[in-house]
This record gives C-alpha cells, sequence and structure tokens, in this order.
C-alpha cells in the first residue's frame, strides 16, 4: 500500500513504519509511565525522537518496537522504558530563567536567616535552575548556609549533565559577577567551558525520580517547591493529583513556584496565590 495515500500511515516515505494506532500506543505509553498528555500534532515529535530508538534496537518499525517493550514489561527491562521515556521529555531551560521568582526566593530567605531550609526542584532539567537556586542561597546566606536542594527529573540523561556542573562560557542567565564568583574557567582541552565550585555544588543533591509513582518519600517537608513547567505536559486530572502529592510533601506556608503559563486557583484548597505564579501551601 502507498503510505502516501494510506491515512492510517504516518510514515510517508519516512525511514520507519509509523501508523497512527503506533501513535496511539505512544501516547497511552507515555501518559501512564510519566502521565505526559500527548496531543495529535505531536506526530513528528515523537517519530524524530523515537527513532532513535528504533536504529540502536534493531528494530524495523514502531510497531515491532512498541510491542517488544511492552512484552518485556516495565520490570524485566527498566533501561529500555528509562531511554523511552527520556525521548519523549522536553527539556528547556537556562540560568535564571523567569528571574522575578529569584527575586521573590531571595526576600524568603533573607527574611528566614539562618534557619534550616530544604528546597526541591523537581524538574532539574540539566542543572541550570538548581545551580540558580544555589546562587540565590550563596547570595543571600553565604556558601555555609543550613540548605539543602533536592533536584529531580524523571530524564536520567540529562541528569548526569546536571551532576556534571559543566556548561557553555556564553551561557545564557549568568552575569560577569556570577561567572566570576560561582564558576570555574575551562582551560586548554576545556575553554570555552565553564564548570559550578564545589562550594557551590555541596548545595544540590540530584536524583532520578518520577511524579507518576505512588511513593514519595523525600525525607523532611520542603520549604520551598519549585515545579515550574512541568504541568503543562499534564491533564487536569493528573494535575491535581501531582498538587496533592506536592501538598503533602510540603510545610504549612510553604511556597510553590510554577511556570508563567500555569494556573491553579482552583486547587484553593491545596495552594493559595500570593505572587505572580507563587502559590502559599494552605
Amino acid at each position: 500500500m502507498n503510505p502516501v495515500h494510506d491515512a492510517s500511515n504516518l510514515t510517508v516515505d519516512r525511514e520507519f513504519t509509523f501508523h497512527a494506532r503506533d501513535f496511539a500506543r505512544v501516547r497511552t505509553l507515555i501518559y501512564e509511565r510519566a502521565g505526559i498528555s500527548l496531543h495529535e500534532g505531536k506526530q513528528a515529535m515523537v517519530y524524530s525522537r523515537l527513532s532513535r530508538r528504533l536504529r540502536d534496537t534493531g528494530h524495523p518499525s514502531f510497531e515491532s518496537y512498541l510491542q517488544w517493550l511492552e512484552s518485556c514489561g516495565p520490570n524485566q527491562n527498566q533501561q529500555e522504558w528509562q531511554e523511552f521515556v527520556n525521548c519523549l521529555t522536553t527539556n528547556l531551560t537556562s540560568f535564571f530563567r523567569e528571574e522575578h521568582h529569584f527575586h521573590t526566593l531571595a526576600e524568603w530567605l533573607k527574611a528566614r536567616g539562618s534557619k534550616p531550609t530544604r528546597i526541591w526542584c523537581c524538574a532539574a532539567s540539566t542543572g541550570e535552575e538548581p545551580y540558580s537556586l544555589a546562587i540565590t542561597v550563596a547570595e543571600n546566606l553565604g556558601l555555609h548556609a543550613p540548605v539543602k536542594i533536592l533536584c529531580s527529573d524523571i530524564d536520567t540523561h540529562v541528569l548526569t549533565t546536571a551532576s556534571r556542573g559543566v556548561y557553555d562560557a556564553n551561557a545564557r542567565g549568568l552575569s560577569p559577577q556570577r561567572l566570576r564568583s560561582y564558576f570555574l574557567k575551562g582551560k586548554g582541552a576545556n575553554e570555552g567551558s565553564i564548570r559550578v565550585k564545589p562550594e557551590l555544588a555541596r548545595f544540590v543533591e540530584f536524583k532520578p525520580f518520577n511524579l507518576m509513582q505512588t511513593s514519595w518519600q523525600l525525607g523532611e517537608a520542603f520549604d520551598i517547591v519549585f515545579c515550574r513547567n512541568v504541568m503543562i505536559y499534564f491533564d487536569a486530572p493528573t494535575q491535581r493529583k501531582v498538587l496533592e502529592r506536592i501538598h503533602g510533601v510540603m510545610k504549612p506556608g510553604g511556597k510553590l513556584f510554577v511556570g508563567h503559563s500555569e494556573n491553579f486557583t482552583e486547587s484553593r484548597d491545596l495552594f493559595l496565590l500570593q505572587g505572580k505564579t507563587v502559590y502559599d501551601r494552605v
């Protein structure tokens, strides 16, 4: 059958056979696994990202790959399930993105003073947000402040980058003063790169974490949670479920920072809006 005339075939002369039923299957699997809700316009993105897994695993079609993935089950093939999730997550970040949040955090930290503080960055990506949090702590309370920042992400590849703490010297969002104070300049083969100084990195701890997992054993309750630009990938029921779980691991009065396009005013029983995309835990 000619793929151009087959409405159920999304291949259109591409390398791998990709049917509408394959896309529907991917949508179901990523929703069940990571809570991500893919809309109909994401076919090209899914094909592009998952094609790499077909090449690496030697499968001739999406149907073959998905059948193999499901037949193994999440417990028998954890590594490939993780690769599947890694391929379909989006990681757009920069240092001090949505800068007003860091001003709000700075004022909160100064008012809190020397009290021990726990912060959770639950979409750490490649690390720019966690290190922006650490810099904010250092600038307002010093490098020996009793602050711990748990940094998690569902994508294990980006966490590897984050834990290394190595970035392009022209990374967006870093002032010359912050570059001098908190980063080491690469030399020789590493020229053009910067590395987070160890005294700043001591604030952060990286770990893989899936917001869809039912067991949230994250230690003592958090004072601050940064969950920015994560909920936009979830449908309303999933958003509510995640908000309830975040509420359960925060201290009363703690602050939740969310993305600029996220609004949770319908969950006033959990969080009350106190500023521009900043909520207080009820």
